[in-house]
């Protein structure tokens, strides 16, 4: 069942960039990874769903809902973004952080009632971040502050849930922990997710369908195995690599090669190592 869908949409950046008459879909429950080098419009498509920026023409679909045309409170209902930095200009406690996903929902200057409280608590429990409460939010880790922003994300309790490029900035371990979370996210609650993605091996990994841009183009789309080859990533990114099957699962693994004409030397490249000895004296440095 298709649960979002792109027809014809364009945006411009003046002379600088633009999509141009972009048709996209997504299936209810689908992981969707959006790839491509810097400036080739995975924020900006991200952007236009969600509504932050007006799209020139066509349409955008969900639950039956022309995002382009509602209100902007009918679209928060249905769409939570997770940006790819979020700042909060003061000092709010890690659980107020989460109550703001709850603001399409609220009357007034109301801060909500029962059910909105049990509903911020479920979303920081399905993120683990419950005994965070009463930190401050600008006190907590870089992986800290992105799953309260997701638990953020999840109080909307939204139909479509858009990322925009998650692990941007954290440590592998946190890395992997936001994927594995949104991967449960994904299975247990049935939750529609599209992500822009910066590491090729990460999205491989985890995403079950690849969208692959260049300069506002949608040039592959399909599964990982499909989309990540070694020549449409040299045509798309200029890079060398060699893609191979990964050790423990069936998806592509990229290497990275050094530039066509260019070798390395390995022998050289050892010799410069120091090596280290366990010694009397301590470690010894010397070759």
């Amino acid at each position: 069942m298709i649960a979002f869908r792109m027809e014809h949409v364009s945006f411009t950046y003046g002379d600088r960039f633009e999509l141009r008459h972009v048709n996209l879909s997504a299936n209810e429950g689908e992981m969707v990874g959006l790839i491509g080098p810097n400036g080739s419009g995975k924020s900006t498509l991200l952007k236009l769903i969600s509504g932050v920026l007006p799209a020139l023409e066509g349409d955008i679909h969900l639950d039956g809902l022309n995002l382009r045309h509602a209100k902007r409170k009918a679209v928060s209902q249905r769409v939570a973004v997770v940006p790819q930095q979020f700042h909060m200009p003061f000092a709010f406690r890690m659980e107020e952080v989460v109550m703001l996903g709850r603001t399409p929902f609220l009357r007034g200057f109301s801060d909500g009632d029962g059910e909105d409280h049990a509903i911020v608590g479920q979303a920081m429990e399905s993120v683990g971040v419950r005994h965070l409460e009463g930190r401050f939010f600008n006190e907590l880790s870089g992986g800290e502050r992105q799953k309260v922003v997701l638990a953020m994300a999840l109080a909307q309790q939204p139909r479509l849930l858009l990322l925009d490029e998650p692990t941007a900035h954290l440590d592998i371990n946190h890395q992997v922990e936001i994927l594995q979370l949104l991967r449960r996210l994904n299975q247990e609650h049935g939750l529609t997710i599209i992500a822009a993605m910066h590491d090729l091996n990460l999205a491989a990994l985890y995403f079950q369908r690849l969208i692959m841009l260049k300069a506002g183009r949608i040039v592959a789309d399909g599964a990982p195995c499909a989309v990540l080859t070694s020549s449409l990533i040299a045509e798309v990114f200029g890079a060398y690599v060699q893609v191979q099957s990964h050790p423990m699962v069936e998806v592509p693994y990229i290497v990275i090669l050094p530039p066509d004409g260019e070798t390395l030397n390995a022998t050289a490249l050892a010799a410069s190592k120091p090596s280290v000895r366990a010694g009397l004296g301590g470690i010894d440095t010397t070759p």
